[in-house]
């Protein structure tokens, strides 16, 4: 008995041991290196069974370290056996961004291995194993050209190609213009009958905010299922046989932003969830449907864009929402959710080789020839004016949208009343009606919107004068003109954004060239002294051929880096561009509310805005 504490610790130790060496056993040495991804669900209230979970990859170390197409990435368990199926939805190296959909058993305080590095390795197993058997249809509209399919073993595919919408919460998405529909066909798997047990779950970012739009419909003569957007607020909306019942309350949504919405029924009551939080209900169980699901509609469907749609046969618990909102949502939540480690395995003293690497760099530059030094330093000066342009243009864009912010800000309190801002009155204008300090002034100088509310109210402004002061209002042709005036400014506020990022785009076309060009003379000036001399040995010629091959990486390092530049401006130019738009409509949509003439039509009846 004496020695029974002695053996309980032994035990307790060798335990642990073998628990830590499985964690850390290397799962297949084929493989040459790994990320470590821990899973920590008290973000969520507690854990959750088994999930499907999005994992999105920027670390740029996994893209230089996988294959090009990321045909080599495995997900293990902590066990260091149990290989997890997954999906890649999107894998884009050059850019540095993947979306992978990994199946997990549980989400808790535990972990799991992202594996990576093998070029020779076998293709993964079947993606439609990442999603459970309660899932009849996973949807991530990441088809161009195509029907959206779907991403499960059930098929469920769309019958007619849909319209694509780049840069979504994941990937991309589904756009629906409020007029068009995309039918999911009906099949056995999609099936309901009543009362039984069905989740619906997918994002949406309404362009605008209209009564009833409909996101998701499914009807059968007097009975009919409806996910719809009432004005911002989530409803839900059923019938069967009688008049429909549709939830009430719950917070609006907004405009021009991603929120993720989640309809349970089970049994006898259907509830809904927005942003992984409870919204409303009605004590109406689902009726009895087999017909086409629809997305939008014909008539008065969303104007805005869908993704990441799931149809489950199954109820959700409220973790399990939370849980997908949270994951999917790209948040700092999803982080504490879902964290990546540091990278395990690759060569080991890989600093001693870059720095070998860099000092091999200028023995090469002291064989450069003239001619190569010629294509350098065409190269160095497109660096130097691409950056500079890069550098202009990335303050400008910043000063524009804090100037942009401050604008909307005292807009939104202007665009309730347009008549208290005095269009005769500079003062007035500039700052939008007395609610500007000189400071906000200042600050707003540089916003394209305040540029374009300042045209749109010299046109106003205008057209009083010329109607000698009277305030009767504006003819539905004046609005028009306006309107075309404020289209002008849109113009040519464009013009002022992407000017210069023509320097960017010869550094991207013309690096390469420039290099190659220096690369061929170079090559072409060796193998000539080769001749001449009759020399001919590994020592002679290596060294021209490695210093005329400097020029074209020196070509690359200009392209590459400006390709990423020019790309990510483009990217906060077109957010611009989308918010002048925006502003051009309603702008004039309140004009016309607050100035129209009347007997004229109103916005959208007699002249389109």
């Amino acid at each position: 008995m004496t020695n029974l504490p002695h053996l309980t610790a032994a035990a307790i130790l060798g335990l642990a041991s073998t628990a830590l060496h499985a964690e850390d056993a290397w799962w297949n040495k084929d493989w040459t290196q790994r990320q470590k991804i821990t899973l920590d669900a008290t973000a969520i209230g507690g854990s959750t069974g088994e999930s499907t979970l999005l994992v999105r990859i920027a670390d740029s170390s996994l893209f230089a370290g996988a294959r090009e197409d990321g045909g080599d990435i495995r997900f293990v368990s902590s066990d260091g056996k149990t290989l997890l199926p997954h999906q890649v939805e999107r894998y884009d190296s050059l850019l540095g961004e993947a979306f992978v959909w990994v199946k997990v058993p549980e989400v808790k305080a535990n972990s799991l291995y992202l594996y990576f590095g093998n070029p020779e390795s076998p293709a993964p197993g079947k993606s439609s194993d990442t999603y459970g058997e309660n899932l009849a249809a996973v949807y991530h509209f990441a088809e161009t050209g195509a029907p959206p399919a779907d991403a499960t073993a059930n098929g469920n595919n769309a019958s007619d190609p849909a319209i694509v919408s780049e840069g979504a919460i994941i990937g991309s998405g589904l756009r629906l213009s409020g007029t068009n529909t995309v039918a999911l066909n009906a099949t056995e798997s999609l099936a309901w009958s009543a009362g039984k047990p069905v989740a619906i779950s997918l994002w949406i970012k309404p362009s605008i905010l209209q009564p009833n739009a409909v996101i998701l419909s499914r009807g059968e003569g007097n009975t009919a299922f409806k996910i719809l957007l009432d004005q911002g607020v989530p409803v839900v909306e059923i019938a069967n046989g009688g008049a429909p019942v549709r939830s009430q309350g719950g917070t609006p949504v907004t405009a021009a932003t991603w929120n993720h919405i989640t309809v349970v029924a089970d049994g006898g009551s259907v509830k809904l969830f927005s942003n992984g939080e409870p919204h409303s209900s009605i004590t109406t169980g689902i009726p009895t449907l087999t017909g086409n699901i629809n997305l939008g509609s014909a008539s008065n469907g969303l104007n805005g864009e869908i993704d990441e749609l799931r149809i489950s046969n199954s109820a959700l618990s409220p973790a399990d929402i939370k849980l997908a909102f949270i994951n999917q949502g790209g948040t700092e939540a999803a982080q504490k959710v879902l964290s990546a480690g540091a990278i395990e395995g690759g060569e080991e003293g890989g600093g001693g080789h870059v720095m070998e690497h860099l000092m091999l760099f200028g023995d090469i530059a002291n064989n450069m020839m003239f001619d190569g030094w010629i294509a350098i330093g065409v190269c160095v000066v497109m660096i130097v004016m691409g950056w500079t342009v890069a550098f202009r243009k990335f303050f400008y864009l910043n000063r524009i949208e804090k100037g942009n912010k401050e604008f909307l800000r005292q807009w939104k309190e202007l665009s309730t009343d347009l008549t208290a801002l005095d269009h005769t009155d500079t003062s007035s204008v500039k700052s939008l009606g007395g609610a500007g300090s000189e400071d906000d002034q200042e600050s707003m100088k540089d916003s394209p919107l305040y540029q374009i509310y300042h045209i749109g109210s010299e046109e106003i402004s205008h057209r009083l004068e010329k109607r000698g002061g009277r305030t009767d209002g504006l003819s539905s042709r004046s609005i028009q003109a306006i309107r075309a005036s404020l289209d002008t400014g849109l113009v040519h506020e464009n013009h002022r954004l992407t000017d210069g990022l023509v320097f960017l785009t010869i550094s991207i076309a013309g690096g390469p060239y420039v290099g190659l060009l220096g690369t061929v003379v170079g090559v072409m000036i060796t193998f000539a002294i080769i001749a001449k001399s009759g020399e001919v040995n590994v020592n002679s010629i290596a060294p021209g051929i490695a210093s005329a091959l400097l020029a074209t990486v020196v070509g690359l390092v200009v392209a590459i880096p400006a390709l990423f530049i020019y790309s990510y401006l483009n990217s906060r130019i077109k957010k611009v561009a989308s918010t002048m738009q925006v502003f051009i409509d309603e702008f004039v949509a309140k004009m016309a509310e607050f100035h129209s003439q009347k007997g004229d039509p109103a916005p959208g009846d007699g002249y389109s805005i």
